[in-house]
């Protein structure tokens, strides 16, 4: 009887000790991230995604809205994380809208209208690349849902369906999609192509059922990890036209979708970019857009300041390729994203790459849309 309490006592103590290393190691982890107000984020979020969704340029035919690269994709991604942080019951309104319409696109697909129709007698070649970004866009909105759910849902089936039948085969652009180019910086350019093969791969990293490892789409991968390795790096040619060359946020996307999809690239190019992105951080702990690349942007003084959607960004795919929070980096990122939250919008701060806008238009907030959505991806990721 005395060797079973005393046998009871030890193991009372061993496990206050370990219930103290798991309460210590939570609370080293919990302090590293910095407060901030997800609630007034996601009240920005919800008004912008609103608008956006009433705004007769953004509507399609079906009774549906056009899924822009600032406002509605980054929306997509964010909102089920705070509504998860703010332990909310109930989906907001737009989100619903959003994906509701997504789901409508999907299933309608062969008869539904692209995004941007025939533009010059030539050809169609906004309707080609509206095409092929809708369907990247499609594809990582969905699979989002299913990760979150843990199903594989028909519609995000059909999604990648619709993608991968989308996907270049051959020429020096093989293994990616035509992206929309409007000459508008960092997403619909002609350079863009790399960024929408990213969230390619980060939707097929996404969708459960071991889909990444599908015997089906092995062909679709295999040209879709030649493109992101051969085409992270402008061609010698595009660099002495002295084209866009988006060297670095190239690596912050390639970093993002390489931690859904791990074979994309070795450990030793993961730690490389996690350096060069290190090596590109401000002394407060921002990253500036304009500093991501060499673009031929307009001269802003804005731009010499560290902006939400570059921080936000790199944040979330550091944490994401598993950094943790209280990395010295990534921690500065993080605290500096907390200090540098509007108080009265909930917002972020960013700046335009293409030209001087009114902060306070609509239009004018776009760039802002996309800081606040990565700003509170990185945020929330941070907690989880």
């Amino acid at each position: 009887m005395k060797r079973a309490r005393t046998f009871a006592f030890v193991m009372v103590i061993a496990a206050a000790g370990v219930a103290a290393v798991f309460s210590a190691a939570f609370a080293a982890r919990s302090a590293s991230v910095p407060a901030w107000d997800a609630r007034r984020a996601a009240a920005y979020l919800d008004q912008r995604q609103s608008w956006w969704e009433s705004w007769k340029r953004a509507s399609r035919d079906h009774g549906t809205v056009c899924v822009s690269c600032h406002t509605a994709l980054p929306y997509a991604l964010v909102r089920p994380e705070l509504r998860q942080a703010l332990h909310e019951s109930d989906t907001a309104a737009a989100e619903r809208k959003l994906v509701a319409d997504v789901v409508t696109r999907v299933r309608a697909w062969a008869v539904v209208a692209p995004f941007y129709g025939d533009t010059t007698a030539a050809g169609r070649p906004k309707a080609i690349q509206s095409r092929g970004t809708e369907s990247v866009l499609n594809a990582l909105i969905l699979a989002s849902r299913d990760e979150r759910t843990g199903t594989v849902s028909p519609e995000a089936r059909q999604a990648f369906a619709n993608m991968f039948a989308l996907q270049k085969t051959t020429g020096d652009d093989a293994g990616s999609w035509a992206w929309l180019n409007f000459g508008l910086r960092p997403w619909e350019t002609a350079g863009a192509a790399y960024f929408g093969a990213a969230l390619a791969a980060v939707a097929v990293g996404r969708e459960p059922g071991g889909y990444a490892q599908s015997a089906e789409i092995k062909p679709n991968m295999d040209r879709l990890r030649e493109y992101l390795c051969t085409h992270l790096d402008q061609t010698l040619w595009n660099r002495l036209l002295l084209r866009d060359d988006p060297n670095l946020f190239n690596r912050a996307m390639l970093l993002w979708a390489s931690a859904r999809i791990p074979t994309l690239i070795t450990d030793a190019e993961r730690r490389a970019i996690v350096g060069a992105l290190f090596a590109a951080q401000e002394a407060d702990g921002a990253w500036r857009l304009a500093s991501l690349g060499r673009w031929r942007v307009r001269a802003a003084a804005a731009d010499s300041a560290g902006d939400g959607y570059a921080t936000g960004l790199i944040a979330y795919a550091l944490e994401e390729s598993g950094t943790p929070p209280n990395e010295p980096h990534l921690g500065r990122a993080l605290a500096w994203l907390a200090a540098h939250q509007d108080a009265s919008t909930g917002a972020w701060p960013a700046s335009s790459l293409n030209k001087e806008r009114d902060p306070q238009s609509n239009v004018g907030k776009f760039m802002t849309d996309a800081a606040t959505a990565y700003a509170a991806l990185a945020l929330t990721r941070a907690q989880r």
